[in-house]
């Protein structure tokens, strides 16, 4: 039935079926991606799909939603793009900067 595979990328554990043993175990497959173990489906020996659980789902929409135009701020969801988080961190230097020493 199911193998445990061991993904390198990532290192999390996955369950990997064929297409007719995820239909046959639908419902064990749900349970096991719900936590936040994905499920890879394959079909004649080759990954087709995978289920994941509905909160790494929307990280990867977010993800994809970012781009790589957005920056790291647009990563994590808190600025739409990396100039509006470069100001936010400007202002919060300069806020908080102490006088800096200059060397000779």
């Amino acid at each position: 039935m199911a193998n445990l595979t061991i993904l390198t990328r990532s290192c999390a554990i996955t369950k990997t079926m064929s297409a007719a043993d995820a239909k046959a175990h639908f419902a064990e497959c749900l349970s096991s991606a719900e936590p936040g173990t994905p499920v890879i489906i394959t079909r004649y020996g080759k990954v087709v799909a995978a289920i994941v659980s509905a909160d790494e789902l929307d990280q990867l929409e977010r993800l994809r939603r970012a781009g790589p135009e957005a920056g790291l701020g647009g990563l994590v969801g808190l600025f739409d793009d990396g100039d509006e988080l470069a100001d936010a961190l400007k202002a919060t230097s300069s806020a908080d900067s102490k006088p800096v020493l200059e060397l000779p």
